[in-house]
């Protein structure tokens, strides 16, 4: 079971409403949706619903309209993060709730910090319930409330507001003077905005206990002048004045240093409260004035000091209970990585420092991380899981920025290499490898983003086992062979693609084989290697990718042969005489074209047919490629009226089947697999010659006897079951023939009298635990 566990009722059920919202609602006239009828939810519930709503992406202007039903669905702590929902939506889905917190943050659709504002103060409740409001990346606009005609609010029309987050928005001086006169304002995110002077922070000098101003880069105060305001906040705890140490201006830079240098520097009585402070970024602060700080402050619980050159300062290594962000150890990666996720400044430079410490993995470890690290020279248990779930929040919360995808794809192949992602939660595996998936696409240019990407996805385990788009994967993968000849992720590229092909649905590869250019993508490839006659893993992977492709999918076997596959393929045949595992790749696709009746005649080639004869004869050959070579000729000498070639030459084929098909041993090791028996139906029809018939049966057995389990349903399903009882009563079955279907049919007795038995133990067991 994976490691963090099923899927609870509650988000079984929720997403079960989410999928069934179109069956279970009703349109209003403004197109809006509306439940057709719904129990009065559990309040919690209701704030679930529209959270998963939103993660799914599906809250928009007509979904959101349930929510207009205050009294079915109470909301207290709403969250439209990312959503797409305009200001009208916005108030009627939400301004009648009681309403405790709410996240309007990087909202599309025109909504407004303005017209959010607005539109809670108009609900008296909300008015004064309101405790909690992020409008991330929003425009606040307040000219609009004024050319609309609206009553003209502010932040302190919400009286009740303890918490304000307004990251990345156009907050002006002005909006700072109405919010800090609110009267239980306690915690503050300004960052990246636009205010230029912290003065209106003397209003709730008595009440402000966290700040956040992360980057102001229009900031201009002087450094005595900053430090005199902070000095007044005498209840501050946390204090974030870090920067973004990859931009902005120099000398503005150092007048804000200045301020932090002195705040450093001077004496505990400044900012008493203070127990936590986050500088990072800040470059040119001293080792002395860290120093005089720490020792100075026995109640710090956090220091912020990633990029400030100071993480490795030794005053820090006495501190056992104080948390640092920064790039000296392991656990500073980790706190940079868990608090900065949506600041890309940092969280670049802590996926660099990531990326050298998980390369390096012969380097010996402190004793004082506090994850499972090193063991037998691997990455393992929770430090690597926790990790990797790290760099995915990472690239979730920055999907289109290059540098950030650079470092984290580099970071991912490392962390989950070799045997790494088999100890990984699977859910954790997925959702990174849709990540990886989506880099791809995203930045389909960028060579060294793709090649970190291929060499994450090319492992075993993670194609074989992990549920992904494994659809996307392929077309992405040939997308980028297409456009790369570096002969080492070229293999790598081909690889990935034989795999996923093979684990593709009959849909998907139906419409996968619409696309000629994956078709003619893998022969170019094919006839690259021919040409210079090499044997290598890309060849095999390439001729494995076809074989797949082409498996029970007609569309795929037609392109197949109009991109002169089949030409290249009798190349093939002749210049590997010698090679029995191209060989099977090889007559293996050419049974598939063999399956579909309208293609049999581009089959019709004397020359052909006879140097597949000649394999089907050559008793020095292996099994495998006999068997592969008799799949053909069967089907095409099955078909009568179909012949258009020598009838001697049938006539030869179907003795020599039958000949040389007795004469194979049972083989132990698994050769090929089928999807369906539905392609042996012809073959087992009474009337057909007995090479034939042999052939089918002889085949069904060898799957049979190596997956009795899974064959012999398929067998039942498709009605195979009742063709061989057929084949085995009637009188002019040769004896050859009805000796491996009774096998066949006493292999699948056995299993079911086995499967039997092992049931009614079962429900025996269950039957006495009942009654103790």
């Amino acid at each position: 079971m994976d490691a963090e566990g099923p899927q609870t009722l509650c988000d079984l059920c929720l997403a079960q409403v989410c999928y069934r919202l179109d069956a279970l609602c009703r349109k209003r006239a403004d197109g809006s949706m509306s439940l057709i009828w719904a129990p009065v939810f559990p309040q919690e519930l209701a704030d679930q619903l529209l959270q998963k709503m939103a993660a799914k992406g599906m809250l928009n202007d007509t979904t959101v309209g349930i929510f207009r039903n205050s009294k079915t669905l109470r909301l207290r702590r709403a969250s439209i993060r990312c959503c797409k929902v305009s200001a009208d939506a916005f108030r009627l889905a939400f301004c009648s709730h009681r309403l405790l917190e709410l996240d309007a943050s990087w909202v599309s659709g025109g909504l407004t910090g303005a017209a959010v504002i607005s539109g809670l103060a108009s609900n008296p409740e909300c008015r004064a319930s309101l405790q909690k409001l992020a409008l991330d990346g929003l425009s606040l606009d307040w000219g609009s409330l004024e050319e609309g005609g609206s009553l003209c609010v502010g932040f302190s029309s919400l009286q009740g507001l303890r918490t304000i987050q307004l990251i990345n928005t156009d907050l002006t001086d002005d909006n700072l003077e109405d919010i800090c006169s609110l009267p239980k304002l306690e915690s503050l995110d300004i960052s990246c905005s636009t205010v230029s002077k912290l003065d209106a922070l003397l209003k709730c000098k008595n009440t402000i206990r966290s700040l956040v101003a992360h980057r102001l880069h229009r900031l201009n105060m002087p450094p005595v002048r900053l430090l005199y305001i902070f000095e007044q906040l005498q209840a501050l705890r946390h204090l974030d004045f870090s920067d973004d140490h990859l931009s902005g201006d120099d000398g503005e830079r150092r007048d804000r240093d200045e301020a932090v240098r002195q705040l450093l520097e001077g004496s505990p009585q400044v900012l008493p409260s203070l127990v936590s402070l986050d500088i990072s970024g800040r470059k040119t602060i001293s080792d002395s004035a860290l120093r005089a700080f720490v020792e100075s402050r026995k109640g710090l619980i956090f220091l912020g000091l990633l990029a400030t050159g100071l993480s490795s300062c030794p005053v820090l290594s006495s501190q056992k209970n104080l948390k640092v962000t920064g790039e000296a150890n392991e656990n500073q990666l980790w706190e940079a990585l868990r608090r900065y996720r949506e600041r890309e400044c940092f969280i670049r430079e802590a996926l660099v420092h990531l990326y050298s410490l998980t390369t390096d993995t012969d380097k010996p470890q402190p004793d004082t991380l506090k994850f499972p690290f090193y063991q037998t020279g691997t990455l393992r248990g929770s430090w690597t899981s926790g990790f990797l779930q790290l760099v995915l929040e990472a690239m979730q919360s920055h999907p289109e920025s290059l540098h950030v995808h650079l470092v984290a794809t580099a970071c991912v192949f490392n962390l989950t290499k070799q045997d790494m992602a088999e100890a990984m939660p699977v859910r954790l595996m997925s959702s990174t490898v849709t990540q990886l998936l989506h880099a791809m696409k995203t930045f389909p240019n960028q060579q060294q983003v793709q090649k970190n990407c291929l060499m994450a996805l090319c492992s075993e385990y993670i194609l074989q086992d992990l549920p992904f788009d494994k659809y996307l994967a392929s077309m992405l993968m040939i997308k980028w062979l297409s456009n790369h000849e570096e002969p080492a992720l070229q293999r790598m590229a081909v690889a990935v693609i034989s795999i996923l092909v093979g684990k593709l649905s009959p849909e998907e590869t139906a419409q996968l084989s619409k696309d000629v250019s994956f078709m003619k993508q893998l022969l170019a490839v094919v006839q690259q290697k021919a040409m210079l006659g090499v044997i290598d893993s890309t060849l095999k992977f390439a001729l494995s990718a076809l074989w797949n492709l082409t498996d029970e999918t007609p569309t795929a076997a037609r392109n197949f042969i109009e991109c002169q596959g089949l030409e290249l393929y009798e190349e093939v045949l002749e210049s590997y005489y010698n090679e029995p595992s191209i060989q099977q790749k090889v007559l293996g696709l050419l049974n598939n074209i063999a399956e579909v009746e309208e293609l049999q005649s581009d089959l019709m080639d004397e020359d052909l047919l006879e140097h597949i004869l000649s394999l089907l004869k050559d008793s020095q050959l292996e099994v495998g490629v006999r068997y592969f070579a008799g799949g053909i000729l069967a089907q095409l000498g099955s078909r009568a009226e179909a012949w258009t070639l020598d009838d001697e030459l049938r006539s030869a084929i179907l003795e020599e089947l039958h000949e040389s098909i007795i004469t194979w041993p049972h083989l132990e090791r698994e050769m090929v697999s089928y999807r369906s028996f539905r392609p042996f139906c012809p073959l087992l029809q009474h009337g057909q010659p007995s090479g034939v018939q042999l052939w089918a049966v002889w085949a069904i057995h060898l799957v049979c006897s190596q997956n009795t389990s899974h064959y012999s349903s398929m067998l039942e399903e498709e009605g195979l079951t009742e063709l061989l009882k057929a084949l085995d009563t009637h009188p002019d079955t040769h004896n050859d023939v009805k000796r491996v279907s009774q096998r066949i049919m006493l292999m699948v007795q056995e299993h079911q009298t086995h499967s039997e038995l092992i049931n009614s133990q079962k429900d025996d067991g269950k039957a006495e635990q009942k009654q103790f």
